[in-house]
C-alpha cells in the first residue's frame, strides 16, 4: 500500500495539479513562430528593400571625375601657310580634367520592371517559407499525439490501480479469517506491481515524446503539462494548402521575367555634361589651359539582338510549364493523401462503435468476476485475467480515439486551411 501511494503521489500532478495546458492550435503557432527557419521572412524583405533602394539609385545622375596627361609622337599640322596668321600645332603634351555628369531620361521603365521582379521574388521566396514551416505540423502532430496517448493510459492505469487495490484489501481481510488462501493476496500483489512497472514505463516514454515537442516549440514542457484533446472539425473545403499558393507566385515570378525581358530592348535615352579643364580644350589650335563645357542628349538602343530576347522568353515560357506540371503532381497526390486520412477517419469511427459494446459488456463480466472474487467462489487468477480483458478493452478504445484525432490532425493538415 505504501509503494502504491507513493506511485499515486509521483503522477498526481499529472492529473490533478497540471501548471500548464497546451493546445494543438497553441503548438502549431509556437512552431512557426519560433522555428529559426521563420527568421527568414524578416530578413529577405530587408534584402529586397535594399535591391529596390539599389535598383532606383540608377535614376540619379551619375558623376565622375576624369583626369589624363599624353604625350603623342605627332600632332595635326597644316601644310600651308596662310597670310598675316600664324598657326602654331599643338602640342604633343596634353592635359585634362573633366566632370562628367550623366543623367537618365528614359529606359523604357527598365528599372520600375525590376523593382516589380525583386517584389515577385520576394513573395515566392516567404511563400517557400511557409511551405517549409508548415511542414513541421505534421511532426508536431505526432509527437502532441503520442504524448497525448501516454497521458490518458496514465490515467486508466491508475485507475486500473486502485481497483486492483480495493481488492488487495478485500483479499487480505479474507486471509486474515482464514476465508482466503494467501496465495490469492500474492497473486493480487505481484499484478500489482506489474502495472507499476507498466505506469513507470508510460512514464519515461511521455517525458520523452515531451522533449521531441519541446524541441520543435521551442518551450520548456515537463511533466507538469497537460495537453488539451482537440475537437477537430472536419469540413468539405477546397484545398488550401500553402505549395498551391507557391506555384502560383512562381508563375507569376516568371512572367514578370518576361517584362523585364522587354524592357531591356527599350531605347535609353541620357541627358549629359561635361566641365573641364586643360589644354588644349574645345579649341585644338590655341596650346593653352583653357576651361570648357559641353551639354547634350545621347540615345542608345539596340534594335537587333540576334534573337536573344526571344530565346529568353521561350526558356520562361518552359520554366512556366515545369511550373504548371509541379503542381498538377502536387494537387493528385494530395487527392490521394485526402482520400487515405478520410478512410482513416471512417476506419477508426467504426472502431470505437464497437469498442464501446465491448467495454459494456466486459464491465458486466468484471461485475460478476468481482462478486465471485469476494465470495470465494473463483481464484485471483482468474478475476485478473477479467480485470485485465476490461482495461485492455478501455486502452484499445482510448487508443482508437487518439488515432481518430490523428487521423483528423493529419487530414486537416492534408487539406490546409486554419485548424
Amino acid at each position: 500500500m505504501k509503494r502504491l501511494l507513493f506511485l499515486f503521489l509521483s503522477f498526481a500532478p499529472l492529473l490533478g495539479f497540471a501548471q500548464q495546458v497546451l493546445t494543438l492550435d497553441e503548438c502549431y503557432t509556437l512552431a512557426e513562430i519560433n522555428y529559426p527557419l521563420a527568421k527568414q521572412t524578416t530578413l529577405l524583405e530587408e534584402k529586397t528593400k535594399s535591391e529596390i533602394k539599389i535598383l532606383e539609385k540608377e535614376r540619379l545622375p551619375k558623376i565622375d571625375l576624369n583626369a589624363q596627361a599624353t604625350y603623342q609622337s605627332d600632332v595635326i599640322e597644316f601644310p600651308l601657310q596662310i597670310p598675316n596668321s600664324t598657326v602654331e600645332p599643338p602640342n604633343k603634351d596634353q592635359y585634362r580634367a573633366t566632370l562628367d555628369a550623366n543623367q537618365l531620361i528614359y529606359n523604357g521603365g527598365n528599372i520600375a520592371a525590376n523593382a516589380k521582379l525583386k517584389t515577385a521574388e520576394l513573395a515566392a521566396k516567404q511563400q517557400q517559407i511557409e511551405v517549409n514551416l508548415y511542414t513541421l505540423k505534421s511532426r508536431i502532430n505526432q509527437n502532441y499525439f503520442s504524448v497525448l496517448l501516454f497521458q490518458e493510459q496514465q490515467k486508466l492505469f491508475i485507475s486500473k490501480t486502485e481497483e486492483l487495490s480495493a481488492r488487495i484489501k478485500e483479499v487480505n481481510t479474507g486471509v486474515k479469517y482464514g476465508a482466503a488462501l494467501p496465495a490469492s493476496e500474492q497473486i493480487l500483489k505481484a499484478e500489482q506491481l506489474k502495472l507499476e512497472q507498466q505506469l513507470s514505463q508510460i512514464n519515461f516514454d511521455r517525458e520523452k515524446m515531451l522533449t521531441n515537442l519541446s524541441l520543435l516549440i521551442f518551450q520548456n514542457l515537463d511533466t507538469n503539462t497537460t495537453l488539451a484533446n482537440p475537437d477537430i472539425l472536419i469540413t468539405e473545403t477546397d484545398s488550401q494548402r500553402p505549395e498551391i499558393e507557391l506555384f502560383n507566385l512562381q508563375e507569376t515570378q516568371l512572367e514578370t521575367s518576361k517584362e523585364v525581358i522587354s524592357k531591356s530592348n527599350y531605347p535609353k535615352i541620357l541627358g549629359f555634361a561635361q566641365a573641364g579643364y586643360g589644354n588644349p580644350g574645345l579649341n585644338m589650335l590655341d596650346n593653352s589651359f583653357q576651361d570648357f563645357y559641353m551639354v547634350g542628349v545621347k540615345m542608345n538602343w539596340n534594335i537587333f539582338d540576334w534573337g536573344k530576347s526571344k530565346a529568353e522568353k521561350q526558356a520562361v515560357n518552359i520554366s512556366k510549364e515545369i511550373v504548371s506540371t509541379e503542381k498538377e503532381t502536387f494537387l493528385l497526390n494530395n487527392e490521394m493523401q485526402q482520400k487515405e486520412a478520410e478512410s482513416d477517419i471512417k476506419k477508426y469511427e467504426a472502431m470505437l462503435l464497437k469498442d464501446s459494446e465491448i467495454i459494456g459488456l466486459r464491465e458486466k463480466v468484471l461485475q460478476a468476476t468481482t462478486s465471485q472474487l469476494q465470495n470465494g467462489t473463483i481464484t485471483s487468477s482468474e478475476y485478473i485475467t477479467e480485470l485485465n480483458n476490461l482495461y485492455e478493452a478501455k486502452i484499445d478504445q482510448q487508443l482508437h480515439k487518439i488515432q481518430l484525432s490523428l487521423a483528423k490532425a493529419n487530414y486537416k493538415v492534408i487539406k490546409g486551411g486554419s485548424n
